[in-house]
């Protein structure tokens, strides 16, 4: 039986005024979800962070929780371009995972 290649993602989500958190799953809808359920992490939660504005997947755990770590090192204006370079608009790209 073929093993299953596992899918792992970094994100990025942004809250009305544009505050920003990061984070990583193995499951990025569901991951979304909890955060607009106010379960997904009380960053989130008191900054009302839901807006899903940045994805990239890998299938590498190490590689995404160094991914996540490597963001969260960055400046704002650094993680404001990487956001712009692929969604100018700051767009939710939620309804692209569906």
């Amino acid at each position: 039986m073929p093993q299953m290649t596992r899918q792992y993602f970094v994100y990025i989500l942004a809250s009305p005024s544009r505050t920003l958190y990061t984070g990583v799953t193995n499951d990025v809808v569901k991951r979304l979800h909890q955060h607009r359920a106010g379960r997904g992490s009380r960053f989130s939660a008191k900054y009302r962070v839901s807006r899903l504005v940045y994805v990239e997947e890998t299938t590498d755990i190490i590689a995404a929780i160094a991914r996540e770590k490597q963001i969260k090192s960055w400046t704002r204006a650094k993680k404001v371009a990487l956001i712009e370079s692929v969604n100018s608009a700051w767009a939710d790209l939620n309804q692209d995972l569906s």
